[in-house]
């Protein structure tokens, strides 16, 4: 199954729909050799990236967002081999969504507040002074920015123009 088949898919499906797959997919291209709780971590970055905003409204616009995670950054011809891998992807995308629908102060987070991760034995990238969350496996994963979802716009209905006059 090759990258650029999945990114295809993940475009035509609607959303909600597709955000598992491009998760799992990032799950899969960045910590397909690391534990499950280092898979568990990647999703997590990606959520609240999501939830913040910043990198766009849906998981599949921040995974495909210029140079932030792997789906941008592999060549698409890349082809997606280890079904075991991949399944496991796939179940662990589905877990993290599960537990992020919950309120922020019952989830299970597993690297609370961390925007960045990175495998610095392959990258050091220039935020790589901030501050540490944790490092599971060979990825470290930082608090580079303090991510919060936005604040909802209200918007007021104007009211209907009266034609009394107030008294002075």
């Amino acid at each position: 199954m090759k990258l650029s088949f999945i990114l295809w898919l993940a475009q035509i499906l609607p959303q909600p729909a597709a955000d598992p797959l491009c998760l799992a997919t990032t799950v899969y291209l960045e910590a397909r050799n690391q534990s499950e709780l280092g898979q568990r971590a990647v999703a997590e970055v990606a959520l609240r990236r999501r939830d913040s905003g910043q990198w766009g409204d849906s998981v599949c616009e921040v995974v495909t967002a210029r140079k932030q995670f792997a789906p941008t950054i592999v060549n698409p011809g890349l082809r997606m081999k280890n079904l075991e891998a991949w399944q496991q992807a796939v179940e662990v995308a589905f877990q993290a969504q599960q537990d992020w629908r919950l309120p922020p102060g019952q989830r299970h987070e597993v690297v609370p507040g961390a925007s960045h991760f990175a495998a610095l034995d392959l990258a050091n990238p220039a935020w790589a002074a901030s501050p540490r969350v944790a490092t599971i496996g060979d990825h470290t994963f930082f608090r580079v920015q303090r991510l919060s979802p936005p604040v909802p716009t209200v918007t007021v209905a104007a009211l209907p123009a009266t034609t009394q006059r107030m008294a002075p």
